[in-house]
């Protein structure tokens, strides 16, 4: 069994609507995404690579406002900043992997490598964040975290915005305007640089 087929049937252990039971079986996705980027060309490897980018946007910045406060609570403050350095660096990452040329060598060795640090920081997540969230919370509470998780995630931009990552105070303050013009941007097909 692969990791996202772990993650699926973690996920599947868990009540419908929990907040980790949703993380897990976005983790499982982004895995998924990241083989279909690395194995299409021309126009697929960009919708693939667009979808993965969009994912990866929406989750990261949905668990910073809505998992990383409670996790400093549950997890501690060490484990909940090491969480959020961890993905604005992905966020900085993600930035330049849009900017690039999607068929060059260079994006194939910068996307393997971000590939392997989205990897261990999920399993950071799923090891050591996930259980202190749900050792803290229980059942009701989970299941509404659940619900403000997807609520964020469909005000979330879909665009990596490093000035804000790491930050649920700047992710609250301005995403709500960056989601809309990266919708915007989505919306007319383009993902100009900027």
């Amino acid at each position: 069994m692969d990791k996202a087929q772990e993650e699926r049937a973690q996920a599947e252990q868990l009540p419908s609507g929990d907040v980790v039971a949703i993380l897990l079986q976005q983790h499982a996705r982004i895995r998924d995404l990241f083989g279909q980027v690395r194995a299409a060309h021309g126009q697929e490897r960009k919708a693939r690579f667009d979808e993965l980018r969009a994912l990866l946007a929406v989750h990261e910045t949905a668990e910073e406002m809505i998992i990383r406060p409670v996790a400093k609570d549950t997890a501690g403050e060490a484990e909940a900043d090491a969480r959020n350095h961890e993905e604005d660096e992905a966020n900085r990452v993600l930035a330049r992997l849009e900017r690039m040329d999607l068929e060059s060598p260079e994006f194939e060795r910068e996307l393997a490598e971000f590939e392997r640090s989205v990897g261990d920081h999920a399993e950071h997540e799923e090891a050591e964040e996930f259980p202190a969230v749900r050792g803290g919370r229980d059942e009701d509470q989970l299941r509404r975290m659940g619900g403000r998780l997807e609520k964020a995630e469909r005000a979330a931009p879909t665009h990596p915005h490093p000035t804000t990552a790491g930050s649920p105070a700047a992710q609250w303050m301005a995403g709500p305007f960056a989601s809309m013009v990266d919708r915007a941007r989505d919306a007319l097909g383009g993902t100009a640089k900027g």
